[in-house]
Protein backbone atom coordinates (compact mmCIF):
# COMPACT_ATOMS: atom_id res chain seq x y z
CA UNK A 1 0.00 0.00 0.00
CA UNK A 2 1.31 3.38 -1.06
CA UNK A 3 0.40 6.21 1.49
CA UNK A 4 0.46 10.13 0.42
CA UNK A 5 1.28 12.29 3.58
CA UNK A 6 -0.83 15.01 3.26
CA UNK A 7 0.33 18.44 4.90
CA UNK A 8 -1.65 20.91 6.78
CA UNK A 9 -2.02 23.28 3.73
CA UNK A 10 -3.47 20.53 1.88
CA UNK A 11 -5.70 19.46 5.07
CA UNK A 12 -6.94 22.46 5.79
CA UNK A 13 -7.99 23.12 2.22
CA UNK A 14 -9.53 19.49 1.76
CA UNK A 15 -11.58 20.19 5.37
CA UNK A 16 -12.84 23.09 4.08
CA UNK A 17 -13.98 21.24 0.65
CA UNK A 18 -15.39 18.41 2.60
CA UNK A 19 -17.31 21.32 4.56
CA UNK A 20 -19.26 22.93 1.56
CA UNK A 21 -19.50 19.88 -0.61
CA UNK A 22 -21.95 18.67 2.72
CA UNK A 23 -23.68 22.32 2.57
CA UNK A 24 -24.45 20.82 -1.00
CA UNK A 25 -25.80 17.96 -0.03
CA UNK A 26 -27.69 18.54 2.53
CA UNK A 27 -29.47 21.40 1.05
CA UNK A 28 -30.16 19.20 -2.29
CA UNK A 29 -31.09 16.24 -0.80
CA UNK A 30 -34.45 15.81 0.93
CA UNK A 31 -33.84 12.37 2.61
CA UNK A 32 -30.35 14.44 4.42
CA UNK A 33 -32.59 17.16 5.60
CA UNK A 34 -35.61 14.84 6.72
CA UNK A 35 -32.87 13.13 9.05
CA UNK A 36 -31.10 16.01 9.88
CA UNK A 37 -27.57 14.91 8.78
CA UNK A 38 -24.84 17.14 10.47
CA UNK A 39 -22.94 18.92 7.25
CA UNK A 40 -19.82 17.28 8.57
CA UNK A 41 -20.89 14.14 8.69
CA UNK A 42 -22.63 14.17 4.78
CA UNK A 43 -19.84 15.57 3.08
CA UNK A 44 -17.12 13.80 4.97
CA UNK A 45 -18.80 10.23 4.59
CA UNK A 46 -19.19 10.65 0.32
CA UNK A 47 -15.19 11.63 0.73
CA UNK A 48 -14.35 8.46 2.87
CA UNK A 49 -16.18 6.57 0.18
CA UNK A 50 -13.87 8.63 -2.15
CA UNK A 51 -10.74 7.70 -0.96
CA UNK A 52 -11.85 4.08 -0.43
CA UNK A 53 -12.70 3.64 -3.87
CA UNK A 54 -9.34 5.02 -4.77
CA UNK A 55 -7.39 2.87 -2.52
CA UNK A 56 -9.09 -0.43 -4.01
CA UNK A 57 -8.64 0.70 -7.80
CA UNK A 58 -5.19 1.66 -6.72
CA UNK A 59 -3.72 0.87 -3.18
CA UNK A 60 -3.07 4.07 -2.86
CA UNK A 61 -4.25 6.08 0.82
CA UNK A 62 -3.89 8.94 2.20
CA UNK A 63 -2.97 10.34 5.63
CA UNK A 64 -4.19 13.78 6.59
CA UNK A 65 -2.75 16.10 8.91
CA UNK A 66 -3.87 15.03 12.63
CA UNK A 67 -1.83 17.52 14.32
CA UNK A 68 -4.16 19.80 12.63
CA UNK A 69 -7.53 17.83 13.62
CA UNK A 70 -6.51 17.98 17.03
CA UNK A 71 -5.35 21.51 17.03
CA UNK A 72 -9.05 22.16 16.21
CA UNK A 73 -10.59 19.36 18.86
CA UNK A 74 -8.38 21.53 21.59
CA UNK A 75 -10.20 24.63 20.17
CA UNK A 76 -13.68 23.58 20.02
CA UNK A 77 -13.05 22.29 23.77
CA UNK A 78 -11.47 25.67 24.80
CA UNK A 79 -14.81 27.59 23.36
CA UNK A 80 -16.54 25.50 25.31
CA UNK A 81 -14.64 26.02 28.45
CA UNK A 82 -14.41 30.29 27.57
CA UNK A 83 -18.12 30.52 27.33
CA UNK A 84 -18.70 28.35 30.79
CA UNK A 85 -19.81 31.19 33.01
CA UNK A 86 -20.48 29.94 36.39
CA UNK A 87 -23.94 32.20 36.44
CA UNK A 88 -25.02 30.54 33.35
CA UNK A 89 -23.93 27.19 34.76
CA UNK A 90 -25.85 27.48 37.90
CA UNK A 91 -29.10 27.98 35.45
CA UNK A 92 -28.54 24.02 34.46
CA UNK A 93 -29.44 23.10 37.92
CA UNK A 94 -30.91 19.56 39.29
CA UNK A 95 -31.14 19.17 35.43
CA UNK A 96 -27.27 19.01 34.69
CA UNK A 97 -26.76 16.22 37.61
CA UNK A 98 -30.08 14.38 35.99
CA UNK A 99 -28.67 13.90 32.83
CA UNK A 100 -24.87 12.78 34.21
CA UNK A 101 -26.89 10.07 36.04
CA UNK A 102 -28.83 9.12 33.01
CA UNK A 103 -25.30 9.31 31.08
CA UNK A 104 -23.62 7.17 33.69
CA UNK A 105 -26.29 4.28 33.85
CA UNK A 106 -26.26 4.06 30.32
CA UNK A 107 -22.23 3.83 30.12
CA UNK A 108 -22.98 0.65 32.78
CA UNK A 109 -25.49 -0.90 30.00
CA UNK A 110 -22.80 -0.53 27.00
CA UNK A 111 -20.17 -2.20 28.65
CA UNK A 112 -23.01 -4.86 30.18
CA UNK A 113 -23.90 -5.50 26.49
CA UNK A 114 -20.42 -5.19 25.05
CA UNK A 115 -18.90 -8.31 27.74
CA UNK A 116 -22.28 -10.26 27.02
CA UNK A 117 -22.09 -10.07 23.58
CA UNK A 118 -17.80 -10.59 23.39
CA UNK A 119 -18.66 -14.08 25.80
CA UNK A 120 -21.72 -15.15 23.75
CA UNK A 121 -19.09 -15.39 20.91
CA UNK A 122 -16.42 -17.02 22.82
CA UNK A 123 -14.49 -14.31 22.75
CA UNK A 124 -12.60 -12.65 26.35
CA UNK A 125 -15.10 -11.15 27.86
CA UNK A 126 -12.68 -7.95 28.66
CA UNK A 127 -12.57 -7.25 24.94
CA UNK A 128 -16.56 -6.53 25.24
CA UNK A 129 -15.17 -3.38 26.81
CA UNK A 130 -13.31 -2.14 23.89
CA UNK A 131 -16.91 -2.58 21.90
CA UNK A 132 -18.05 -0.57 24.94
CA UNK A 133 -17.56 2.64 26.98
CA UNK A 134 -13.95 2.39 25.86
CA UNK A 135 -14.40 3.81 22.42
CA UNK A 136 -18.30 4.81 22.11
CA UNK A 137 -18.42 6.95 25.00
CA UNK A 138 -14.60 7.40 25.14
CA UNK A 139 -13.55 8.00 22.07
CA UNK A 140 -10.23 7.75 20.62
CA UNK A 141 -8.42 9.28 23.18
CA UNK A 142 -9.91 6.98 25.49
CA UNK A 143 -8.99 3.76 22.98
CA UNK A 144 -5.71 4.43 22.61
CA UNK A 145 -5.41 4.70 26.89
CA UNK A 146 -6.72 1.75 27.42
CA UNK A 147 -5.34 -0.35 24.18
CA UNK A 148 -2.06 0.01 25.80
CA UNK A 149 -2.76 -0.99 28.78
CA UNK A 150 -5.36 -4.21 27.54
CA UNK A 151 -2.36 -5.31 25.04
CA UNK A 152 0.44 -4.82 27.76
CA UNK A 153 -1.28 -5.90 31.14
CA UNK A 154 -3.89 -8.63 29.50
CA UNK A 155 -1.88 -9.51 26.45
CA UNK A 156 -5.13 -8.80 24.16
CA UNK A 157 -3.23 -7.95 20.92
CA UNK A 158 -4.60 -5.44 18.59
CA UNK A 159 -6.56 -3.95 21.28
CA UNK A 160 -5.40 -0.52 19.96
CA UNK A 161 -5.74 -0.94 16.59
CA UNK A 162 -9.51 -2.43 17.17
CA UNK A 163 -10.34 0.24 19.35
CA UNK A 164 -9.73 3.12 17.04
CA UNK A 165 -11.72 1.06 14.56
CA UNK A 166 -14.63 0.65 16.82
CA UNK A 167 -13.80 4.46 17.83
CA UNK A 168 -14.20 5.48 14.08
CA UNK A 169 -17.55 3.38 13.82
CA UNK A 170 -19.10 5.29 16.53
CA UNK A 171 -17.99 8.58 15.55
CA UNK A 172 -19.87 7.96 12.04
CA UNK A 173 -23.04 6.20 13.48
CA UNK A 174 -23.15 8.88 16.26
CA UNK A 175 -23.89 11.52 13.43
CA UNK A 176 -26.16 9.68 11.47
CA UNK A 177 -28.78 8.29 14.62
CA UNK A 178 -28.73 11.37 16.72
CA UNK A 179 -30.66 13.75 14.04
CA UNK A 180 -33.31 10.90 13.39
CA UNK A 181 -34.02 10.26 17.00
CA UNK A 182 -34.38 13.79 18.03
CA UNK A 183 -36.36 14.56 14.57
CA UNK A 184 -39.11 11.97 15.95
CA UNK A 185 -39.05 13.09 19.17
CA UNK A 186 -39.96 16.88 17.98
CA UNK A 187 -42.42 15.55 15.56
CA UNK A 188 -44.31 13.49 17.90
CA UNK A 189 -44.94 17.48 19.83
CA UNK A 190 -46.13 18.99 16.58
CA UNK A 191 -42.98 21.30 17.52
CA UNK A 192 -43.87 24.14 14.83
CA UNK A 193 -41.42 24.52 11.32
CA UNK A 194 -38.16 26.37 12.08
CA UNK A 195 -39.21 29.43 10.36
CA UNK A 196 -42.51 30.04 13.17
CA UNK A 197 -39.57 29.05 15.63
CA UNK A 198 -37.02 31.67 14.52
CA UNK A 199 -39.43 33.91 14.43
CA UNK A 200 -40.78 33.45 18.59
CA UNK A 201 -36.64 33.22 18.88
CA UNK A 202 -35.68 36.70 17.34
CA UNK A 203 -35.17 38.46 20.91
CA UNK A 204 -33.75 36.14 22.69
CA UNK A 205 -30.08 35.64 23.46
CA UNK A 206 -28.45 32.50 21.60
CA UNK A 207 -25.73 30.64 23.08
CA UNK A 208 -22.45 29.65 21.87
CA UNK A 209 -22.92 26.84 19.01
CA UNK A 210 -26.77 27.02 19.15
CA UNK A 211 -27.25 28.76 15.92
CA UNK A 212 -24.31 28.44 13.87
CA UNK A 213 -25.94 30.11 11.09
CA UNK A 214 -26.88 33.10 12.99
CA UNK A 215 -24.75 36.41 11.84
CA UNK A 216 -22.22 37.63 14.48
CA UNK A 217 -20.41 40.96 14.44
CA UNK A 218 -16.98 41.03 15.44
CA UNK A 219 -14.16 42.91 15.04
CA UNK A 220 -10.38 42.26 14.33
CA UNK A 221 -9.04 43.47 17.66
CA UNK A 222 -11.98 41.15 19.02
CA UNK A 223 -10.40 38.60 17.31
CA UNK A 224 -7.38 38.84 18.43
CA UNK A 225 -8.24 39.32 21.74
CA UNK A 226 -10.27 35.72 21.71
CA UNK A 227 -7.12 34.12 19.89
CA UNK A 228 -5.27 34.88 22.85
CA UNK A 229 -7.09 33.74 25.42
CA UNK A 230 -7.40 30.37 22.72
CA UNK A 231 -3.51 29.83 23.40
CA UNK A 232 -3.95 30.60 26.34
CA UNK A 233 -5.72 27.73 27.06
CA UNK A 234 -4.16 25.45 23.92
CA UNK A 235 -0.14 26.25 26.18
CA UNK A 236 -2.08 25.23 29.31
CA UNK A 237 -3.34 22.05 28.13
CA UNK A 238 0.39 20.90 26.68
CA UNK A 239 2.09 21.52 29.17
CA UNK A 240 -0.21 19.60 31.33
CA UNK A 241 0.20 16.69 28.94
CA UNK A 242 3.93 16.24 29.17
CA UNK A 243 5.98 14.09 31.32
CA UNK A 244 7.36 16.57 33.69
CA UNK A 245 3.99 17.52 34.70
CA UNK A 246 2.30 13.86 34.51
CA UNK A 247 5.01 13.12 37.06
CA UNK A 248 3.60 14.71 39.62
CA UNK A 249 0.02 12.88 39.61
CA UNK A 250 -0.64 9.48 40.68
CA UNK A 251 0.54 7.03 37.67
CA UNK A 252 -3.16 6.20 36.76
CA UNK A 253 -4.05 9.71 36.87
CA UNK A 254 -4.38 10.40 33.39
CA UNK A 255 -6.33 13.03 31.64
CA UNK A 256 -6.89 14.03 28.05
CA UNK A 257 -5.37 17.10 26.69
CA UNK A 258 -8.53 18.37 25.61
CA UNK A 259 -9.73 18.17 29.04
CA UNK A 260 -7.69 20.35 30.30
CA UNK A 261 -8.20 23.00 27.74
CA UNK A 262 -11.57 22.97 28.82
CA UNK A 263 -10.77 23.12 32.31
CA UNK A 264 -8.21 26.29 31.83
CA UNK A 265 -11.07 28.26 29.85
CA UNK A 266 -13.52 27.86 32.74
CA UNK A 267 -11.26 29.11 35.27
CA UNK A 268 -9.79 31.82 32.76
CA UNK A 269 -13.36 32.91 31.73
CA UNK A 270 -15.03 33.02 35.51
CA UNK A 271 -11.69 34.56 36.79
CA UNK A 272 -11.32 37.56 34.34
CA UNK A 273 -15.29 38.13 34.57
CA UNK A 274 -15.23 37.80 37.92
CA UNK A 275 -12.13 38.94 39.23
CA UNK A 276 -11.03 41.78 36.87
CA UNK A 277 -14.71 42.87 35.65
CA UNK A 278 -13.14 42.03 31.58
CA UNK A 279 -16.68 41.59 29.38
CA UNK A 280 -15.91 38.57 27.51
CA UNK A 281 -16.51 38.70 23.52
CA UNK A 282 -18.99 35.58 23.54
CA UNK A 283 -19.66 36.52 19.63
CA UNK A 284 -15.89 35.70 18.85
CA UNK A 285 -15.50 32.85 20.91
CA UNK A 286 -19.12 31.38 19.45
CA UNK A 287 -17.71 31.95 15.42
CA UNK A 288 -14.15 30.73 16.47
CA UNK A 289 -15.57 27.77 18.20
CA UNK A 290 -18.36 26.88 15.59
CA UNK A 291 -15.62 26.67 12.80
CA UNK A 292 -13.53 24.44 14.48
CA UNK A 293 -16.12 22.41 15.14
CA UNK A 294 -17.07 21.68 11.70
CA UNK A 295 -12.69 21.48 10.27
CA UNK A 296 -12.53 19.42 13.22
CA UNK A 297 -15.36 16.66 12.09
CA UNK A 298 -14.37 17.35 8.71
CA UNK A 299 -10.66 15.99 8.65
CA UNK A 300 -11.63 13.27 11.19
CA UNK A 301 -14.10 12.10 8.45
CA UNK A 302 -10.81 12.28 5.85
CA UNK A 303 -8.96 9.94 8.02
CA UNK A 304 -12.22 7.45 7.96
CA UNK A 305 -10.27 4.36 6.33
CA UNK A 306 -13.45 2.46 5.38
CA UNK A 307 -11.60 -0.63 4.72
CA UNK A 308 -10.77 -0.88 8.61
CA UNK A 309 -13.71 -1.09 9.52
CA UNK A 310 -14.71 -3.74 6.99
CA UNK A 311 -11.40 -6.07 8.08
CA UNK A 312 -13.31 -6.03 11.57
CA UNK A 313 -14.13 -9.46 12.32
CA UNK A 314 -17.66 -10.06 12.41
CA UNK A 315 -18.64 -10.57 15.85
CA UNK A 316 -17.09 -6.91 16.88
CA UNK A 317 -19.24 -5.81 14.12
CA UNK A 318 -22.82 -7.50 15.42
CA UNK A 319 -21.76 -6.21 18.71
CA UNK A 320 -21.10 -2.28 17.31
CA UNK A 321 -24.34 -2.99 15.40
CA UNK A 322 -26.44 -3.60 18.20
CA UNK A 323 -24.80 -1.03 20.59
CA UNK A 324 -25.87 1.08 18.04
CA UNK A 325 -29.34 0.33 18.51
CA UNK A 326 -29.23 0.06 21.75
CA UNK A 327 -27.98 4.02 21.96
CA UNK A 328 -30.69 5.17 20.17
CA UNK A 329 -33.74 3.01 21.96
CA UNK A 330 -31.93 3.95 25.35
CA UNK A 331 -31.36 8.00 24.01
CA UNK A 332 -35.76 7.69 22.91
CA UNK A 333 -37.08 5.80 25.84
CA UNK A 334 -34.85 7.04 28.61
CA UNK A 335 -33.25 10.03 27.90
CA UNK A 336 -36.08 11.61 26.94
CA UNK A 337 -38.64 10.47 29.41
CA UNK A 338 -36.43 11.22 32.32
CA UNK A 339 -35.47 14.80 31.50
CA UNK A 340 -38.92 15.84 30.76
CA UNK A 341 -40.21 15.22 27.30
CA UNK A 342 -40.28 18.21 26.16
CA UNK A 343 -38.63 20.28 23.47
CA UNK A 344 -35.39 20.42 25.39
CA UNK A 345 -35.17 16.80 26.11
CA UNK A 346 -35.77 16.09 22.43
CA UNK A 347 -32.91 17.61 21.74
CA UNK A 348 -30.78 16.50 24.57
CA UNK A 349 -31.26 12.82 23.00
CA UNK A 350 -29.86 13.39 19.89
CA UNK A 351 -27.41 14.92 21.57
CA UNK A 352 -26.71 11.80 23.81
CA UNK A 353 -26.46 9.62 21.14
CA UNK A 354 -23.59 11.82 19.82
CA UNK A 355 -21.42 11.53 22.20
CA UNK A 356 -22.88 8.58 23.87
CA UNK A 357 -20.92 6.55 20.16
CA UNK A 358 -19.18 9.07 19.26
CA UNK A 359 -18.02 12.77 20.64
CA UNK A 360 -19.00 15.61 21.87
CA UNK A 361 -18.33 17.57 18.61
CA UNK A 362 -20.64 14.89 16.84
CA UNK A 363 -23.38 15.56 19.72
CA UNK A 364 -23.08 19.58 19.14
CA UNK A 365 -23.34 18.84 15.54
CA UNK A 366 -26.23 17.01 16.42
CA UNK A 367 -27.96 19.14 18.12
CA UNK A 368 -27.47 22.47 15.60
CA UNK A 369 -28.92 20.36 13.11
CA UNK A 370 -32.43 20.60 15.01
CA UNK A 371 -31.70 23.66 16.35
CA UNK A 372 -31.34 25.06 13.05
CA UNK A 373 -34.74 23.59 11.89
CA UNK A 374 -36.94 23.91 15.22
CA UNK A 375 -35.46 26.78 17.31
CA UNK A 376 -32.89 27.26 20.22
CA UNK A 377 -32.58 25.31 22.79
CA UNK A 378 -30.42 26.49 25.45
CA UNK A 379 -30.72 24.30 28.04
CA UNK A 380 -29.26 20.93 25.88
CA UNK A 381 -26.38 23.27 24.66
CA UNK A 382 -25.51 24.11 28.44
CA UNK A 383 -26.00 20.40 29.53
CA UNK A 384 -24.57 18.41 27.06
CA UNK A 385 -20.77 19.99 26.48
CA UNK A 386 -20.24 20.06 29.90
CA UNK A 387 -21.13 16.53 31.05
CA UNK A 388 -19.91 15.38 27.38
CA UNK A 389 -16.75 16.98 27.54
CA UNK A 390 -15.91 16.42 30.87
CA UNK A 391 -18.07 14.98 33.64
CA UNK A 392 -18.36 11.74 31.08
CA UNK A 393 -14.52 10.87 30.92
CA UNK A 394 -14.46 10.90 35.00
CA UNK A 395 -16.97 8.93 35.53
CA UNK A 396 -16.35 6.83 32.58
CA UNK A 397 -12.92 6.19 34.08
CA UNK A 398 -14.38 4.86 37.55
CA UNK A 399 -16.96 2.99 35.99
CA UNK A 400 -14.16 1.28 33.32
CA UNK A 401 -12.01 0.73 36.07
CA UNK A 402 -14.69 -1.30 38.24
CA UNK A 403 -15.23 -3.62 35.10
CA UNK A 404 -11.56 -4.13 34.59
CA UNK A 405 -11.72 -5.17 37.79
CA UNK A 406 -14.12 -7.77 38.14
CA UNK A 407 -13.39 -8.90 34.85
CA UNK A 408 -9.57 -9.36 35.23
Amino acid sequence: MNTIVVNPYYTLIAATLVLLIGRLLVSKIKLLQNFNIPEPVAGGLLMAFIIYVIYVSTDISFDFDKGLQDTFMLVFFSSIGLSADFSRLKSGGIGLFIFLGIVALFIVVQNTVGVGLASAFGLKPIIGLVTGSITLTGGHGTAGAWGKTLEQDYHIQGATALGMAAATFGLVLGGLIGGPVSRRLVNKMGRKPSSEAAQDNNDTEVGVFEQPEKQRLITAKSAIETMALFAACLSFSALMDTDTVKAFFPEKFTLPQFIWALFFGVILRNVLTYSFKINMFDRAIDVFGNASLSLFLGIALLNLKLWQLLDLALPMLVILAVQTFVMSTYAYFVTYRLMGKDYDAAVLAGGHCGFGLGATPTAVANMQSITDKFGPSHKAFLIVPMVGAFFVDLVNTFILSGFVYFLS
